[in-house]
Formats: structure tokens, sequence, C-alpha cells
């Protein structure tokens, strides 16, 4: 049997049958019931399912168990009287007020889009995000025992990290082609090393913070092993984005971060010994992407300067509202892009093209909001008084707003969903203690 670093992923819609519709039910169910016995256990199960789809599709949308978790756990919520009237906070709003632009933005796009389906579904999916937040904000207003969600959190990192790490044995469906070398791009549970990555920004920044004030084992170990698999991604804007978050740690947690956040220097000394291997199997230093020239080979998915050149004759073609919403990758070979079918590479220059100044003015909103709500006078004084859910979004969300200077990340659910919650219990833990 011979070693392949990188298997081929052949991804087609899977229609829904009965006992997938009934498995799902039961989630439904089951979710429903955990949050009725206490909110806490319904925001950890969001955590948990967050980055697992078993995605299939049914009436032209896909069915995951993150969707059926969500629809769940809003029911149960239903049974807690008054429970919306928590997300009367000043972070609360200021969240939801600038999503709800950015949604209204993401709607204006169908003005010149020419296919329809797209905007839709993106305009839908930044309406979950903010089910999401909801969710989590309302989980955590009405029990704020901090322990189901951080145990959650650490047990999906395990379980995504083991996933992403077994495929440097089995084979990834990402690879770094150098000559006649083939290295792999781990992603585990994600669509991709680079989504992988931005996962491990939120997570190591939420795990992170906690283990400033209150260690662990099991925070520990999920450190560990975030850091080695985001290492082992080979992701450079992701590494970037990781870097962020733990020095905003640091930056807040002062002398404390250094011994705190010795799992992250383990993990990180580990995935360095494993691209090491790599660089030796390779026979080039190569492996690790120094250099900041585009691969020869981009796997169907271009090169970022074409798709950024494309994102700016889109933008040039219809500055106001832009092509459409989700429009992107199907207007490609009518702006000189062919045999390509992806995103821009960039959060900002995809809202450029699909949305022109209307939906950039929104996502800048947005990215300003995701911070600026967390980032107040008292902020240096959450670690003392047990909160550290405030700083973690702070660090995931400047950690992430960076990154997709040249990734486009909130395009999938898991990782948006796994910031809209932790953006969800930071809010929440604003009016902690307050």
């Amino acid at each position: 049997m011979n070693y392949r670093p990188v298997i081929d992923q052949f991804v087609a819609p899977v229609p829904l049958d009965p006992p997938w519709a009934a498995l799902f039910v039961a989630v439904f169910i089951a979710s429903a019931l955990l949050t009725l016995r206490r909110p806490a256990y319904g925001l950890a199960v969001l955590l948990l399912s967050t980055p697992v789809a078993f995605a299939h599709e049914a009436m032209g949308t896909s069915i995951t168990l993150q969707k059926c978790v969500l629809l769940g756990v809003l029911a149960g919520l239903t049974s807690y009287a008054g429970s919306v009237r928590v997300l009367r906070t000043r972070a609360a709003l200021l969240l939801l007020g600038t999503l709800a632009l950015y949604v209204i933005a993401n709607a204006l796009t169908l003005i010149h889009a020419i296919y329809h389906g797209p905007v839709f579904r993106e305009t839908l999916k930044i309406v979950e995000y903010g089910a999401l937040f909801v969710a989590a904000f309302i989980c955590y207003s009405l029990d704020r025992d901090d322990m189901p969600a951080l145990q959650a959190i650490a047990l999906a990192v395990i379980g995504v990290s083991i996933s992403a790490l077994a495929q440097e044995i089995v084979g990834a469906h990402s690879g770094l082609y150098i000559g006649s070398a083939i290295v792999p791009r781990i992603s585990g549970l994600l669509e991709g090393p680079n989504q992988l990555s931005a996962y491990y920004e939120i997570v190591v920044a939420a795990l992170g913070a906690w283990v400033l004030v209150r260690r662990r084992p099991i925070v520990d170990a999920a450190l560990l092993l975030a850091v080695c698999a985001d290492v082992l991604t080979f992701s450079r804007a992701g590494l970037f984005g990781l870097i962020v978050a733990i020095v905003t740690l640091c930056v807040v947690g002062g002398a404390r971060a250094w011994p705190a956040l010795r799992p992250v220097a383990i993990g990180a000394v580990a995935g360095i010994a494993g691209s090491a291997w790599w660089v030796i199997y390779a026979h080039t230093p190569a492996v690790l992407r120094l250099s900041l020239q585009p691969s020869l080979y981009a796997g169907g998915v271009g090169n970022r300067s074409e798709l950024w050149a494309a994102a700016w004759r889109m933008w040039r073609t219809h500055p106001l509202f832009g092509v459409g919403a989700g429009n992107f990758e199907l207007e490609l070979p009518r702006y000189g892009v062919f045999g390509v079918r992806t995103h821009a590479n960039s959060w900002y220059l995809q809202s450029f093209a699909e949305g022109g100044i209307v939906l950039f003015t929104a996502t800048l909103a947005l990215v300003a909001a995701s911070i600026g709500a967390f980032l107040r006078r008292p902020i240096l004084a959450r670690l003392r008084d047990g909160s550290p859910w405030v700083v973690a979004a702070l660090a995931a969300s400047l950690a992430l707003a960076l990154h997709q200077v040249v990734d486009y990340l909130v395009f999938y659910p898991k990782v948006a969903a796994a910031w809209w919650l932790l953006l969800g219990i930071g809010a929440a833990a604003m009016n902690d203690r307050a």
C-alpha cells in the first residue's frame, strides 16, 4: 500500500433520506430538552456541533447538524419568560444592529445580480449567524456557569485536531506541490487548511483566555493539539492571525500569560518539528512557504493576484451595489478568469466586488463593532473578576479582521458560527459583574 499525502475529495450533494431525517429530528428534540433543563447545556451543544455538518440536501437547502441544534436550542429558550429582554444591552444591540445592516446590504446586492439564488443563500446565512449570536447571548445570560461551554470548546477542539492530525497519515484533501514532492495540508473536519486555521484562531483565543485565570488539563491538551495542527496547515495568514490572538492575550494577561500559555509553546514546537520532517521529505525549505510567490499549482481555485484583479474589475463595473452576493465565483469567466470557481480570497475585496460601496461599508462597520464592543476601559480588569470571555471575543475578532485581508472565512458556517457564538458569550459577559 503506497502512502498518498493528498486524497482527492469529490463533494456531491447528498439527498436527505428517512434515517437521516429521523436523526436530525432526534437532535432537534434532544437540544431543546437539554436547553430546557439548563441553558448552559444548550450553549455547550451549540459549541460542540459547530465543526460538524453531516450536510444533506432537502427542498433546495442543506440540512446540517448545526442547524438542527440551533433550532432546538432556540425552541428550548422560548420556555424562559422574558428571555429576549436580556438582549437590551449596549454590546448586544451594537452587534445585532450592525449585523442587521450587513443583512440589508447583502439583500440590496440583488439589484445587479445575474444569479438571484446565491444572494438569498448568503443573506439567509447571515441571518443564521445572528440567530447563533442570540442563542449564545441568551443562554449565557440565563445561566452563567462557564464550565459546560469551556469543556465543550475543549472537546470540540480535541476532536477537530485529532481528525486533522490523522490526515498526516491517511492523507489530506489539500497539499503543497513542490517539484516532485507533495506535502499534505491538513484540514480535519473543516473545509480546508485556511478554514481550519481560522477556526483555531477563535478557539485558541477562547481557551487561551481561560488558562490565564484557571488551568484545566483538558484545556491544556486542547491548546497543545490545536497549535500543533495549526502549524501543519501551512497557512501563513492563519498563523499570523493566531499570533495576533496570542499577543492580545499576552498584553491583557501580563506576567501571568507566559507560564499559563505553556501548552501553546509546546504545541508550536511539536508543529515546527512536524514541518521540519516535511522539509526533509521534500528536500527543500520551500515547504515552509516563506516566499510570497504564489503556488504554480492552485488546484482550480486560482491565485490571489488574478482573483483580486477580477474583484477590482467587478467593483468598477457596479461600484454601488456590486455584482451580487455569492455571484463572484459565477462571474469570474466574464471578468477574465477561466477554469476557476472560488471566492476572492479577501473578505473586504469580496464585499467590494459583490456589494460595492454599500456592502463594503457594512462590512467595515461589522468588523469595527466586533472589536469595539469589547474594547472598553474595564477590559484589563475582566481577567481579574473571572470573565475572560470578553478578552477571548476581542482577541478572536482582531485575529479574524486581519486574517481576512487575504482570506474570506465568514463564508464558511463552521468558522463564522464559532466566531458568532463567541461574540454572543462575550457580549453577555460584558454585563457580568457590571
